[in-house]
């Protein structure tokens, strides 16, 4: 533990020295994609209303200089799976934001999607010294925190206060400077597999970077897509990404449930290839040109030509209907979703006092996925996009970019973490599990 602790806390100097500097890079490590966006940091400035940023965006005070994405290579249901092809495409990424820039970046802030996250909630109590909270008694309440046996091969990649309560005053988000006799706190505290974190650390370091902060996709893509009433009231995100589809909770402003679904867009393409016998570049075309769930008499009639590979256009000519696309697009869509459904009912979602679920990345574009979303998960379902940002390309605004977007909000202003305070030597937590479930029930 105290190991994890001094990492993040090096990760947070640097990140916060590199800003300093003016300058960092931000990186997107997809199954399908790897996004880079260099990000300026010039002080505060004056939006104007009719800039079209929104008001976190711009009480960000930064602006993206440099933007550059690639086919990613290498990544396998968003982990890395040959190391020597995907250096080769966050070097091309990176470079060709740098260039768009005209500077060089040595610092990086990654997201990743795969992990296998888990949820835990863990809480804790202080018996105060003096009335007033100082940052210090923040850091014991959260070294009294029950620690959850992570088990074997597991690492901390988010360890967050979502509430305080002083004297049984709940819901407090900073009791800093508030008097009282009894502090008690709420943790979350989100998992992964340390050895996918290991090879995203030696990857980036491999293409002559320095890790200034790695975060999970999910958390980030909620950040981004959800508005402040979704994350105040409870709404959780549903990221569709290539590999795997991210599922965050928000309450509070806080990320209270992490999790990801080993399936995404990539599965799709793959049903589509092997039902119509074609290649995967023509079956992800053919996915987005003429996918859909929903299919009418129409399609019958709409008929859809796949070519083909050998050259031969009279022996490749062939057409199937859209009724038939469709029929093979939809079964693996809605599996991903009872998936989905199944880490919401996990999570204890319908406590929260809204449900709201907004559906965001690349594989949320498939039109009348939301009627089939809000058919099979129970809840209101809209389509989201991510927060616009100071500088942004328009081809980087789509649904594709929200854990992309959202890493720039999370660079610019992190929440607090476990490893913001000076938590004492002789106290690191270390007792019984107590997973997020209860946790929800009991708290919220």
């Amino acid at each position: 533990m105290r190991d994890i602790y001094h990492a993040h806390r090096m990760m947070r100097q640097i990140r916060q020295n590199a800003m300093q500097r003016g300058v960092i890079a931000v990186l997107d490590v997809g199954t399908w994609k790897i996004a880079a966006l260099i990000l300026k940091f010039d002080g505060p400035e004056v939006f104007r209303e009719d800039d079209g940023v929104s008001s976190m965006a711009g009480q960000s005070n930064f602006r993206v200089i440099g933007a550059a994405t690639t086919r990613s290579r290498g990544v396998r249901f968003g982990e890395i799976d040959a190391m020597t092809e995907t250096e080769r495409a966050i070097r091309t990424a990176v470079q060709a934001a740098q260039k768009m820039a005209g500077v060089r970046v040595d610092h990086v802030i990654a997201t990743f999607s795969g992990g296998a996250p888990r949820s835990y909630g863990l809480d804790g109590t202080y018996a105060l010294e003096n009335s007033a909270v100082t940052e210090s008694d923040v850091a014991r309440v959260l070294a009294n925190c029950d620690m959850p046996d992570l088990g074997e091969g597991r690492e901390i990649m988010h360890a967050q206060p979502v509430n305080f309560s002083l004297d049984h005053r709940a819901g407090l988000s900073d009791p800093r400077g508030m008097t009282g006799r009894e502090l008690a706190t709420d943790v979350h505290l989100l998992s992964v597999d340390r050895a996918v974190i290991q090879n995203l650390l030696y990857c980036i370091k491999r293409c002559d970077l320095e890790l200034a902060g790695v975060a999970s996709s999910a958390y980030v893509a909620g950040v981004s897509a959800l508005v402040e009433d979704e994350k105040e009231l409870g709404g959780a995100c549903v990221d569709l990404g290539g590999g795997t589809t991210s599922v965050s909770v928000f309450l509070k402003k806080h990320m209270i449930y992490g999790d990801c679904v080993p399936m995404g867009g990539d599965h799709v393409t793959m049903d589509i290839s092997k039902g119509l016998q074609v290649s995967l570049a023509n079956s992800e075309r053919i996915k987005t040109v003429h996918g859909g769930v929903h299919a009418t008499g129409m399609d019958d009639r709409e008929l859809i030509e796949t070519g083909g590979e050998t050259g031969d256009w009279e022996h490749d000519r062939r057409n199937v209907s859209r009724s038939e696309l469709i029929g093979i697009m939809r079964p693996r869509i809605e599996e991903i979703l009872e998936n989905v459904r199944d880490r919401l009912d996990a999570a204890g979602f319908e406590h929260l006092p809204s449900q709201q679920i907004v559906l965001t990345g690349g594989g949320s574009q498939v039109p009348g996925l939301d009627g089939l979303a809000t058919r099979i998960l129970g809840n209101q379902v809209r389509l989201g996009r991510p927060m616009r940002v100071r500088g942004l390309p328009q081809a980087a605004t789509g649904p594709g970019f929200a854990s992309t977007v959202g890493l720039c909000l999370f660079a610019s202003h992190p929440q607090d973490e476990w490893w913001d305070f000076e938590i004492p030597v002789d106290n690191y937590p270390a007792r019984s599990v107590k997973r997020a479930v209860k946790w929800f029930k009991d708290n919220w």
